[in-house]
């Protein structure tokens, strides 16, 4: 389930917020969900607990997971609500970078096939 690439530049606790944070989103991990234990997955990843322990204490400070201390990581009932507002919080960035676009010369033709590429295939979560 959980991939996580090791040139990357991005820390390897990023990478597992990320994907968690991405599987919520696509309806993989709903409410409720319990998320593999510390130890599993330091295991499967063949990364030290402490970074898996790093990303759950951040998911959980966001509201996204709860520990439930003996049973373990559990996706909150507010974990989509969570990040969809997050992700339209990005729109403001987004209108600043389509913004910079245009004046650089970028067509709305342009502009909207990006949009179109970027939603290819995809149906938001409800």
């Amino acid at each position: 389930m959980f991939q996580i690439d090791a040139m990357s530049r991005t820390p390897v606790y990023e990478q597992i917020i990320s994907q968690v944070e991405k599987f919520i989103l696509g309806g993989i991990l709903g409410a409720g969900a319990q998320l593999p234990s510390v130890r599993s997955l330091s295991m499967e990843l063949s990364v030290n607990p402490n970074t898996i322990q790093k990303a759950y204490g951040e998911l959980d400070v966001r509201g996204i997971i709860s520990t439930v201390p003996g049973r373990g990581c559990f996706i909150t009932e507010s974990a989509l609500g969570i990040l969809r507002q997050i992700s339209r919080n990005k729109l403001a960035s987004l209108e600043e970078l389509v913004a910079e676009l245009w004046a650089a010369g970028v067509s709305r033709k342009e502009l909207d096939d990006a949009v179109d590429r970027g939603t290819a295939g995809k149906q938001p979560t409800l």
